[in-house]
């Protein structure tokens, strides 16, 4: 488990993900809606991000914060197709996202 109190860990892990996704920092940066900036301040400082914006980077890569500190062998709380299904939803515009929100509410009737 990463200890969030850890900057070089964090930075670290969020490294790894990034780079799985072969995206550059700035394309994190931009999905995540944060500044390139505060990306290299974690990474050069190794600074820690706050709650609000690790929640933020985590959504960008279609994981929790839960699945961000645990292990790789821990029990990760979303199962593969809502991981899928989150990764998916973070590559959506607003007006689609909105549609399927919609399409989603109709359906529980």
């Amino acid at each position: 488990m990463i200890d969030l109190l850890d900057g070089k860990a964090v930075y670290e892990r969020l490294d790894d993900l990034r780079v799985a996704r072969g995206w550059t920092p700035y394309e994190l940066a931009k999905r995540a809606g944060v500044s390139t900036s505060a990306i290299y301040h974690w990474r050069e400082r190794l600074t820690l991000p706050s709650l609000e914006l690790l929640e933020a980077v985590c959504y960008a890569l279609g994981i929790t914060v839960i699945d961000f500190i645990a292990d790789e062998d821990d029990t990760t709380v979303l199962t593969k197709e809502q991981k899928e299904l989150v990764q998916l939803w973070n590559a959506l515009s607003d007006d689609k996202k909105k549609s399927i929100i919609n399409l989603m509410k109709s359906m529980q009737y």
